[in-house]
């Protein structure tokens, strides 16, 4: 059977001050797989989120979503139909718990309105109730059930980068996008997002990944899609963008050393 396509970007390109950030991207992502997007510095990958998460609008091209275009819908639109968005930079409400932080993002599922909970009604409670419950169950999936209750501010680096996961999986999103989950973790802490991420495959979710580790990325994804100079480079399997000597010279050689095959294991 036939893998079902849920993200498609179909001749994605934008420009900036006359400058061509993107230039007619285009992929297909097949469902319940990790589908990694890398690139060097400025190759346009954030750009390419940014479209995808309705966060900016293409100057041409479309977006389409388990097969509907939704192309410049605006984030909440976009998590109505099950896609759902971490970012590089943490955004954190230090000040509420982490169970409160991960509650925020069940908004797509609150169904009362601001009558009933003026009044107090009895839905408000059982809601509430359910919104807990769910954010709950989303921060044992990234192993943080023994922190719900502490200040989001009190928590570690690495617990604040795996709480935007739990946060992103309280919409119980279709796709979900990941900007650099790893970015700024020690070795530890990215083996744990690591695992964090098959999890979330394993429950049917798929994972469109943006980062700069290549072991986190060779070691996960199933398909890499490669950006240079905003355009496609290469798209393959893990394996073959490895041994790519374009990708290697664009992207992963930057270094000068054997990135291929530093990136393994």
């Amino acid at each position: 059977m036939a893998a079902v396509t849920v993200l498609s970007a179909e001749r994605l390109s934008i420009s900036f001050g006359g400058v061509r950030a993107l230039d007619g991207v285009s992929f297909d992502v097949a469902s319940g797989i990790v589908f990694s997007i890398i690139g060097p510095n400025g190759a346009g990958k954030t750009t390419l989120f940014n479209l995808i998460s309705g966060l900016s609008v293409p100057h041409d091209g479309h977006v389409r979503l388990c097969g509907k275009d939704v192309t410049a819908l605006p984030p909440e639109q976009l998590a109505r139909r099950g896609l759902s968005r971490t970012f590089q930079n943490l955004q954190i409400f230090s000040h509420l718990t982490a169970v409160e932080n991960v509650m925020v993002g069940r908004h797509r599922h609150e169904v009362t309105g601001i009558v009933a909970d003026l009044l107090h009604l009895p839905a408000v409670g059982r809601q509430n109730r359910r919104t807990r419950e769910r954010a709950a169950a989303a921060l044992a999936r990234v192993g943080l059930e023994d922190v719900a209750e502490w200040p989001a501010g009190s928590l570690a680096y690495g617990d604040l980068k795996r709480l935007e996961i739990a946060r992103a999986l309280a919409s119980e999103p279709t796709v979900l996008l990941l900007d650099e989950p790893a970015a700024g973790c020690n070795p530890v802490e990215t083996r744990e997002i690591e695992d964090i991420i098959r999890g979330i495959v394993d429950d049917d979710v798929t994972v469109v990944l943006v980062e700069h580790d290549m072991r986190l990325v060779m070691n996960v994804s199933d398909r890499i899609h490669v950006l240079a100079n905003g355009r496609t480079l290469a798209e393959g399997a893990a394996a073959e963008v490895r041994m790519n000597p374009a990708v290697i010279e664009a992207y992963l050689g930057v270094r000068g050393t054997s990135e291929p095959a530093l990136a393994v294991g």
